[in-house]
């Protein structure tokens, strides 16, 4: 049997697409959805070893929390540029332009890898202290922050490769690679924080480690085996006014959109910091819940992206509003089944990770309120995607911006620093940002496919 090459696998996925987007829609999003469930999964098994040492542990990577969100915004969201840039050019059969996509996000990874890197060894100390770490926890949230920093580039690359490969609808290696990953953070982690007697500072060296052998599997899938279509010539490599551009208009909001809610979730710990660092510990162990629930409309929100760049690429409309529609009424569906999952749950849920009584009656009343908006995020979730598809980046951002910072934060601080209300406030101050963000990603869509003649049924 003769073996296809890259351009007619490529091609045969293309088509394959194209002639069944519902099939293509789940072909993409459950690979993801697995692998970022793995990684979901590592998240909470990272937070139930950390809660086995102290609740004071627990704040303490907390308060890495926001930095760790800000190079995953530069990360992810001008990946997601490079992967829906790749997807528009495929869809177009422009593979030079598809290469040199691919070229541009790894220059950017080496940049983003040597400032983030420097700052954090230079400066990090500095700023968690600026961010709210207390005298209490500083010193244990360094040592978690130092040698994060040391795998930082190793994660930063990796995720540019996973963004390369996904904008040609390739998601099932890069998954199976980061599940690797994971599958290895999680063997790693007991050995170090309690095998080796290294605490905290232990899950941020298995964490490292494992980021770094996922780079060598990348680079050597990539550049030795050549696994992809896009093929990567550096030393040849030319900037391109139009691709930077490209993956900027999209990619530069989203990366902001995700340093605004590293901004929140600084605001956010401070504002709680106010009660206690059990009431940090608490938000974080509900962050990771949330976590889980989101992973579905995450997925899909993932696979929306590539599929509306190919289609648009394609100028196969009815086919894009097929798969929009599709989409999201999906997502709605998971999150109506599992809210009530989680309302019911809470309790059990968040045993598993602290014994303390007020971490656990604040975890448990975050969850339970949340949940009753879950269906209203799991469409506002992945409209900024199907945008980003269209080659729109600017409403993310203001979807966001709208979530966080206008909404969601002023409230929460009105009613904790002005009405002295408890804890629960700063729940009831999400609950309103999710809904009103939900009501302007939701017509901003809608505009989309009109202003692309896609007209909705």
């Amino acid at each position: 049997m003769i073996e296809m090459t890259s351009e007619e696998k490529q091609e045969s996925r293309l088509n394959e697409f194209l002639d069944n987007p519902d099939k293509a829609l789940w072909k993409l999003a459950v690979p993801v959805m697995a692998g970022m469930g793995i990684q979901t999964l590592y998240t909470v098994v990272d937070m139930i070893f950390i809660g086995r040492i102290s609740g004071t542990a627990i704040a303490a990577v907390a308060f890495n929390m926001p930095l760790f969100f800000l190079v995953l915004g530069l990360t992810m969201g001008l990946g997601s540029g490079v992967s829906a840039s790749i997807a528009r050019f495929i869809g177009a059969r422009d593979k030079k332009s598809a290469n040199n996509s691919a070229e541009h996000a790894v220059i950017m990874g080496l940049i983003i890898s040597i400032v983030l890197t420097t700052i954090g060894l230079v400066w990090g100390k500095e700023i968690l202290r600026s961010i709210g770490a207390t005298d209490e926890v500083i010193n244990i949230s360094w040592s978690y922050l130092r040698i994060i920093c040391i795998g930082l580039p190793f994660m930063v690359f990796s995720a540019f490769f996973r963004s390369i490969l996904g904008g040609e609808g390739d998601t099932k290696f890069p998954m199976t690679v980061a599940a690797f990953g994971t599958v290895l953070n999680i063997i790693l982690d007991p050995i170090f924080i309690f095998s080796l007697e290294m605490g905290v500072a232990g899950a941020a060296w298995a964490t490292a480690i494992s980021q770094f052998i996922v780079f060598i599997i990348f680079i050597y899938m990539l550049f030795v085996k050549e696994h992809s279509y896009v093929r990567f010539k550096l030393r040849d490599f030319s900037p391109s006014s139009f691709i930077i551009k490209d993956i900027i208009k999209v990619g530069l909001p989203a990366s902001l959109s995700m340093v605004i809610m590293s901004i929140g979730q600084l605001v956010f710990n401070k504002i709680l910091v106010h009660f206690s660092t059990d009431a940090v510990a608490a938000y974080q162990i509900a962050g990771r819940i949330d976590m889980v629930v989101f992973l579905p409309m995450m997925a899909i929100a993932y696979g929306l992206t590539t599929l509306v760049g190919m289609f648009f690429g394609a100028k196969r409309m009815g086919r894009l509003r097929h798969i929009i529609y599709y989409g999201l009424s999906r997502s709605f569906m998971i999150a109506v089944v599992t809210s009530s999952v989680i309302y019911i749950a809470a309790p059990e849920l968040v045993t598993l990770f602290t014994h303390v009584e007020f971490i656990q009656e604040t975890a448990v009343t975050y969850l339970r309120l949340m949940a009753m908006v879950y269906p209203v995020i799991a469409i506002a979730l992945p409209t900024g995607r199907i945008l980003q598809g269209f080659g729109l980046g600017f409403p993310t951002l203001v979807i966001t911006l709208i979530r966080v910072l206008i909404v969601a934060t002023p409230l929460s601080w009105f009613f904790i620093y002005i009405q002295n209300k408890p804890v629960e406030w700063v729940w009831y101050s999400m609950m309103t940002s999710a809904v009103v963000a939900f009501i302007v990603a939701i017509n901003w869509v809608l505009w989309a496919i009109k202003k692309y003649s896609v007209q909705p049924k």
